[in-house]
């Protein structure tokens, strides 16, 4: 692909994939106090420099392919950062996220890893540097290749996963696969299986609709990542339930019933898309997020996270004391966030 083309194509994932795509979200009150965040007056400035990669490199996983991982940092449990669908591992250290960037700070406290899974483009328009494969792809195939991949860099667990947007499923297979090696998880505005069981199939047709990647980002970029939703889906809900182990649930503050109308005006979303189908997802998501929520008890719950999808890149503080919580509830020894 023409290198002029990057630009297009990255467009059109910020817009569907970040900001409607996978999880239009938001929900109506906070189930929990989020942690105090963490100084930020520390020099943003400095923090790539004093914290350098353990590695930053390609791997053989098998089969032929290679993916990209970078690590930095000391100590157990391993956070592994799980990109949204359609990007990279540069979502945790992008340039605009406001506060320290999520991947060096982590790296601070624990050891820390972030991936390129394949057609997955960069915020800058670079490719995945992950060898391409069949499209769509699954949470299954994900966890597969995570789990490939970890071994080829000898890095064993307990892992605490903190996932974003689509890659909550991922997540979700990854722990069913794993149960004795994931012992804590950040859900980060995730897609999941209760958001489809909570509309009718006719309303879930319309979101599958709207959340279909654009066909001039295929044709640009034929190896750019997609999914299946309900095979996905299908695949999370016959995984074994999650475990208990501390977990917190970070869901966006937005509001869609305002924001789709604004979509549509601006062709971001097809025309077809009703006006106000933004104010179902609101109700909806909001439910499906209080069901994942509930799945483990004593998981925390935080709706009020000042943020849009981006909570990574909006309110990367959040996100930082939110896995620096779950850490340190693995490292106390706590099966769950509110009791021992």
């Amino acid at each position: 692909m023409a290198e002029t083309t990057r630009p297009h194509v990255l467009r059109l994932l910020v817009i569907s994939t970040m900001a409607l795509a996978v999880s239009l979200t938001a929900s109506g009150c906070v189930t929990s106090e989020p942690s105090a965040a963490p100084d930020t007056a520390a020099a943003e400035d400095s923090e790539e420099a004093t914290m350098p990669d353990l590695f930053a490199k390609r791997v053989n996983i098998g089969d032929g392919r290679s993916m990209y991982i970078e690590c930095r940092g000391e100590g157990t449990p391993t956070v592994l950062l799980l990109s949204g669908g359609g990007t990279a591992s540069d979502l945790w250290h992008a340039a605009d996220q406001i506060g320290p960037k999520v991947y060096p700070e982590v790296g601070t406290f624990t050891r820390v890893c972030a991936y390129d899974r394949p057609g997955a483009p960069h915020l800058d328009g670079e490719l995945s540097r992950s060898d391409p494969v069949p499209q769509p792809t699954t949470p299954q195939n994900g966890a597969d290749d995570l789990t490939a991949l970890l071994a080829a860099v000898d890095i064993e667990g307990p892992y605490v996963l903190a996932a974003h947007s689509f890659s909550g499923n991922i997540a979700r297979v990854f722990a069913a696969d794993h149960p004795d090696q994931v012992e804590g998880i950040v859900f980060i505005d995730v897609l999941t299986p209760e958001l489809r069981a909570q509309m009718t199939p006719e309303q879930w047709a319309i979101w599958t609709f709207a959340n279909a990647r654009p066909a001039e980002a295929i044709a640009e970029y034929p190896a750019l990542e997609r999914q299946d939703f309900d095979e996905s889906l299908d695949q999370v809900e016959a995984a074994a339930p999650l475990g208990q182990m501390p977990v917190v649930v970070l869901t966006a503050s937005v509001k869609f019933a305002e924001l789709v109308p604004k979509y549509i005006d601006d062709g971001i979303v097809p025309a077809s898309i009703p006006r106000d189908f933004g104010t179902l997802i609101d109700t909806t998501n909001a439910a499906a997020q209080r069901e994942l929520a509930a799945l483990v008890p004593g998981s925390v719950h935080i709706t009020d996270t000042n943020s849009g999808h981006n909570i990574m890149v909006e309110n990367a503080p959040l996100v930082i004391q939110s896995i620096r919580d779950v850490v340190d509830a693995v490292r106390a020894g706590k099966l769950s966030m509110t009791g021992d």
